[in-house]
């Protein structure tokens, strides 16, 4: 558990008494790729941080066609925040793509922790407006940036993830084919 306190305390500092706390409103899950942490058309009641493994957030559209929304990695929060926040049906699947350790803390035990340890509502709160910047930013590179330009992005932001995520998925998160994708990155390693 240390690695979510260490994540923690990025931005804000937590005693013992605080650590142990939040510790106990959390709860450790290991995971089997391939499961469903999360469905779409249900209501997020957790935030899922990363301490082992990886797990994509993704939708399917009317098509049949999943759109990658977001990785994360080790260290990393992942989860439906509209719907974890509004509390309505969410329209993301949470997925587990390589075995996972995940820690999950219930939006009721969020709640309750801010009350109790008041600067864990700023921590959550840098961490929702960090979010929506680099929400912002990819919507930005989505309607900006080639296709390439977009896939060296992606290599910068998870240089961890080229060899261990299907090339279809990385394809799907940066907006294209992935015939398209096989053919830029093709013509890529030949530069």
């Amino acid at each position: 558990m240390a690695l979510i306190l260490d994540n923690i305390a990025k931005i804000v500092a937590l005693t013992n008494e605080e650590k142990a706390l939040f510790l106990s409103k959390t709860e450790v899950q290991h995971h089997k790729a391939k499961t469903l942490l999360h469905n779409a058309g249900a209501i997020c009641e957790f935030s899922y941080f990363v301490n082992s493994g990886i797990v994509r957030s993704f939708n399917i559209n009317d098509n049949i066609v999943e759109h990658v929304l977001h990785f994360a990695c080790e260290g990393w929060w992942i989860g439906d925040l509209y719907s974890l926040l509004s509390q309505k049906p969410g329209n993301l699947f949470i997925e587990v793509l390589e075995d996972a350790e995940i820690v999950l803390l219930s939006k009721e035990n969020q709640d309750e922790l801010y009350s109790e340890i008041p600067k864990l509502e700023r921590f959550f709160r840098i961490l929702t407006e960090n979010s929506l910047v680099a929400h912002q930013e990819r919507l930005m590179d989505n309607l900006s940036l080639s296709a390439e330009e977009r896939f060296e992005k992606f290599c910068s932001k998870y240089p961890t993830l080229i060899q261990k995520v299907p090339q279809k998925q990385i394809a799907s998160y940066i907006g294209v084919t992935p015939e398209f994708f096989s053919k830029m990155k093709a013509r890529l390693l030949k530069k």
